[in-house]
């Protein structure tokens, strides 16, 4: 049995996008009882030339909306990328999650040769379904995702793979 794209897409970054709110959750009780500025997290970098803890939120959920839509032959919704506070970004991440839960099957499934083309700083990339989400897609939300779970996790955030993977 074949595993459809809408399988293969939406219900794992449902999952991931949760598992990162979780993570979330775990950074801003740490800031609270440390009395930690949430902008000190939020603003937390693993190296000078990365994206600091927002941003990487930012774009896991960005990746994650672009590939329903996308794969469904819709142009994305733009955000803001304005969030300041753990709360607008657990928003933001509930509001992606919902918009991925509203695609039904018959969308995304039958998109593995849909031509995708992402506009960028340095040109275009052009992708057809499948090798957008298994190949772009998936692999960016998970280094996303991971990148936060790693700036917590190195600010003293108690967290473990089990977090991470939602167990």
């Amino acid at each position: 049995m074949s595993v459809s794209m809408y399988q293969a897409s939406v219900p794992v970054l449902v999952r991931a996008l949760t598992n990162l709110s979780a993570v979330l959750k775990k950074g801003e009780e740490h800031a609270k009882t440390r009395n930690i500025a949430e902008e000190v997290l939020l603003n937390t970098r693993i190296t000078p030339d990365m994206f600091p803890l927002a941003r990487q939120v930012q774009i896991a959920t960005d990746m994650a909306k672009g590939a329903a839509y996308r794969l469904s032959g819709e142009q994305p919704p733009a955000m803001a990328d304005d969030e300041t506070t753990f709360e607008q970004l657990q928003q933001r991440i509930a509001k992606v999650i919902g918009m991925l839960e509203a695609f039904k099957p018959e969308q995304i499934d039958g998109s593995e040769e849909r031509a995708i083309v992402l506009k960028g700083r340095t040109g275009d990339r052009h992708f057809t379904g499948r090798p957008y989400l298994f190949e772009y897609v998936m692999p960016n939300v998970y280094f996303h995702c991971t990148t936060a779970y790693a700036i917590l996790r190195g600010a003293g955030v108690v967290v473990g793979k089990s977090d991470f993977l939602g167990h």
